[in-house]
């Protein structure tokens, strides 16, 4: 009973840290068999997040800085959206007002929807790191998975080295979080897999009702590959390793004395 009360809590603090990813699930499910002909669909979803984000500040549950670094991402994730659109490797099959180079803005909001959830747990689970590597490691390793998103499609694809390279940099490194009034922890290396899991399952959600359409789901819908485990795997240590620097540089310069060193 003690395990099954814990898992609900964990539980539930997890459906609460992906309060706006479920709002743009519902939204695409919801588009998908609502059709309004006055606007098209991309469109009505970059609105729905727009007031998300804006009900979400309105009500408290992320804050203006939060917001920020939100949008931050939704810039990084724009960025390659409009690049892998031009290299054939997805495609938004819908019109709309709202494209940029094929690119609907809305998508920009997916990918702001994995800070926005990181962000959140964060604060929910009270996390805490031990052994952060230094900054430089970090920064360098955070541009060398990114570049790699666009540069494999000329040179070879270094995605399995720079996994082996997180695995080292972050080997010694621990988070620890609050589940009701247990204090846990695991490997963060074992976080980044879980969670990078999970968005490759609401990546095939999001696929089956339209929110793009790889290749080889252009005449029916497939499950989407399990290699974009990988992909997102690195995806999110970026989303992580951009939010905690940011974290640590707020700390340091509001030389917080209430909480303990969350890197040492």
């Amino acid at each position: 009973m003690r395990f099954l009360s814990l898992l609900w809590q964990f539980t539930w603090t997890q459906i609460l840290c992906c309060i706006f990813p479920a709002i743009i699930f519902l939204s695409l499910a919801l588009s998908k068999y609502i059709n309004i002909s006055l606007i098209p669909r991309y469109d009505i979803l970059l609105v729905i997040c727009i007031i998300a984000q804006m009900l979400l500040i309105k009500f408290g549950l992320e804050t203006w800085d939060e917001l920020k670094v939100i949008m931050l991402f939704h810039v990084i994730g724009l960025v390659l959206e409009i690049y892998k659109i031009q290299m054939g490797s997805w495609a938004y099959p819908e019109d709309a007002y709202t494209k940029v180079f094929g690119v609907p803005l809305y998508s920009g909001f997916m990918y702001s929807s994995v800070a926005s959830y990181i962000c959140q747990a964060w604060k929910r689970f009270d996390l805490n790191v031990k052994n952060w590597p230094k900054s430089g490691y970090v920064i360098t390793l955070c541009a060398a998975i990114y570049l790699n998103f666009f540069t494999h499609h000329y040179i070879w694809d270094f995605r399995y080295i720079l996994i082996i390279a997180v695995l080292i940099l972050f080997l010694r490194t621990v988070v620890s979080f609050t589940v009701g009034d247990r204090r846990l922890k695991m490997p963060l290396s074992l976080s980044f897999l879980l969670i990078a899991f999970f968005i490759w399952v609401a990546e095939n959600i999001a696929s089956f009702f339209g929110a793009w359409y790889y290749p080889n789901q252009e005449v029916t819908w497939q499950l989407v590959g399990f290699g974009k485990i990988t992909s997102w795997y690195l995806l999110i240590i970026i989303s992580v390793m951009i939010i905690a620097e940011l974290k640590f540089l707020k700390e340091e310069r509001q030389g917080d004395s209430k909480k303990p060193p969350i890197r040492y």
